[in-house]
């Protein structure tokens, strides 16, 4: 059995009505809480406020690229009326849990069951400071005749943070060791600490707009808990020593490989408990996703050295272009020679699924799960690459980064695909020019390293929805608004993609022609597909389209407008014009 299916069908149906009034007919405080099993029911709930499938995999920013763009890369985003993700739901389930748990009498259960919810606190106040910076802090239920707590001001996000240390600490202390890939436990707490103060530590650094204090307090917070992981909990990078593989075969698999994974969301045949994601790759119903060309060039050559270094890089066609590059390219999208799990027929990319011409494989499973809303595999939230680059870039951030510190961290994601480790010294008296450009606010004399460990924090975690988050926290949404591209070709004719002889490919302008083969995929210019020098260059996706940001108000979200009209001591975020005076 899956076990976090079962919390969560618990949690579904023990709290399916509205929380923001406390279900009589389902738990009262005066019947309920106060056994094991009480504290064990009600935290089953907390579970569903973990990211859904889609939440993981379906990242839109500058990673993966599809048809349409987001409010966000527009910069057509205006102050909603109401909810905006100003919701409050899951921490009124909380803090009314922690209100009540002290009625049970068995404190060892108690102890670990407020562990457990002080940690889902802490993961909801890091998504909500995430996207509204200060956010009114509440640690207990409001009733609805408290006018103070109910018009409560924003609460200055150092103190929340504060806040969030304390309940994150709290879970680390008291929640058990034993490691699950369904449950949260110490481990768990351990990693989402070292993504917050990741978070934090890098925010504070480089968004000196704001004047956050400590910043370097948070990296540190970063360093302890990521190296606390990696010396105690036994979690190791999932190998079995085939680089050509393992990487894809470890995101299909049906089961959390518990190895690496720390927390998973999880997915089954049994409860019909499913995701879209092999449907979702090889079909124009979601946008056609593919990679950007950017993400592209970054992979290395498999030797470590750069891509980007070679004469005339952004002229290679595709079959050229995926020779000799680091293993986890071609586990992310269809190269030269890719056949399906299971499978021996090989497969050339499908236009009609890819706007990019890179089609994404990552996560992609067996054929028999490719019809809509049938996909098993489980997604994984925590997992123990994430860790180690966080070591490895709240290191480097402070400037404490050795070489030591990189073979114990980047060295051992590497080791599964048999690439080479980042080299320390020559990574800063080389800093690479085509990353450079990407991350203009990245200086000091651990910019070469820093530029590398992003790179490879890009490239592992693709397809995970790391990036927005890492962009926003690394003040670099400007960069959104340069055009994304695809595929280059040098002109219009046939094209053979994988280099078994027959053509693939028809990129033709005017009129379709007659050619003789099986499985052409026809290309008219300007329709299927835009070229950005006309008739020729890498493919511009949504050229009509034009890109902005505002680097004074778009990384923070605005605070939606019925709130502000009903709690007036709510004040908005800087740049966002709801026309409310005050």
């Amino acid at each position: 059995m899956k076990k976090i299916i079962y919390l969560m069908v618990v949690g579904i149906l023990l709290f399916a009505c509205d929380m923001e009034k406390y279900p009589l007919d389902a738990v009262s405080p005066n019947t309920f809480f106060n056994t094991e099993n009480d504290l064990r029911l009600y935290t089953n709930s907390f579970y569903t406020a973990l990211p859904e499938a889609e939440d993981i995999y379906n990242e839109s920013v500058d990673n993966v690229i599809k048809m349409d763009l987001s409010d966000e890369l527009k910069g057509t985003r205006i102050v909603p009326t109401s909810d905006g993700d100003w919701t409050w739901t899951t921490l009124r389930n909380i803090n009314f849990y922690l209100d009540n748990s002290s009625k049970c009498k068995n404190e060892s259960a108690r102890l670990r069951y407020d562990a457990l919810a002080r940690f889902f606190r802490a993961y909801f106040y890091f998504e909500m400071v995430k996207k509204f910076g200060d956010v009114p802090w509440y640690d207990s239920t409001i009733g609805d005749n408290d006018e103070e707590k109910l018009t409560m001001a924003r609460t200055p996000r150092v103190e929340v943070m504060n806040h969030i240390l304390e309940d994150i600490d709290n879970a680390i202390q008291y929640l058990p060791s034993n490691r699950k890939v369904n449950e949260v436990t110490r481990w768990t707490a351990l990693a989402l600490k070292a993504r917050i103060c990741l978070f934090e530590g890098t925010f504070r650094k480089y968004h000196t707009e704001f004047n956050l204090p400590e910043y370097d307090r948070f990296l540190k917070e970063a360093v302890n808990a990521s190296e606390e992981l990696m010396t105690k909990s036994g979690y190791k990078i999932y190998s079995t020593g085939k680089p050509e593989s393992d990487y894809l075969n470890f995101f299909a698999s049906y089961n959390a490989i518990a190895d690496e994974v720390i927390l998973a969301r999880s997915f089954s045949d049994e409860f019909q408990v499913y995701h879209n994601l092999n449907y979702y790759t090889m079909t124009a119903s979601y946008g056609r996703p593919g990679l950007e060309k950017k993400l592209v060039n970054s992979y290395l050559m498999r030797d470590g050295k750069r891509f980007t270094d070679q004469p005339n890089f952004d002229k290679i066609f595709f079959t050229d272009e995926m020779k000799n590059r680091d293993p986890r390219l071609s586990q992310t999208v269809r190269t030269p020679g890719y056949t399906r799990i299971n499978e021996k027929e090989t497969l050339v990319q499908e236009f009609g699924s890819t706007v990019t011409g890179y089609q994404l494989i990552k996560f992609v499973s067996e054929p028999k799960w490719d019809t809509y809303g049938k996909d098993i595999n489980d997604m994984p939230i925590f997992r123990y690459a994430e860790v180690l680059l966080n070591y490895a870039e709240a290191k480097a951030e402070l400037g404490l980064l050795t070489q030591s510190d990189l073979d114990k961290s980047v060295k051992l994601i590497r080791d599964r695909v048999g690439m080479p480790n980042i080299d320390y010294t020559y990574a800063n008296s080389n800093p690479d020019p085509y990353l450079e450009k990407q991350y203009p606010h990245v200086a000091g004399s651990n910019k070469g390293v820093i530029l590398e460990i992003r790179r490879e924090r890009r490239i592992e975690l693709v397809m995970e929805s790391f990036r927005w988050d890492d962009m926003m926290r690394w003040k670099e949404g400007a960069t959104f608004t340069q055009q994304f591209k695809g595929m280059y070709f040098p002109g219009l004719g046939t094209y053979d993609l994988d280099g078994d002889g027959n053509i693939d490919v028809c990129l033709y302008k005017d009129t379709k022609p007659t050619l003789s083969g099986k499985s052409i995929q026809y290309l008219k210019l300007n329709s299927d597909v835009n070229l950005e020098n006309g008739e020729s260059g890498c493919i511009v996706i949504n050229p009509q389209i034009k890109k902005v940001w505002d680097e004074n108000k778009d990384y923070l979200y605005p605070i939606p407008i019925q709130e502000r009209l009903l709690n007036p001591n709510l004040t908005q975020n800087p740049g966002w014009n709801d026309g409310i005076k005050n």
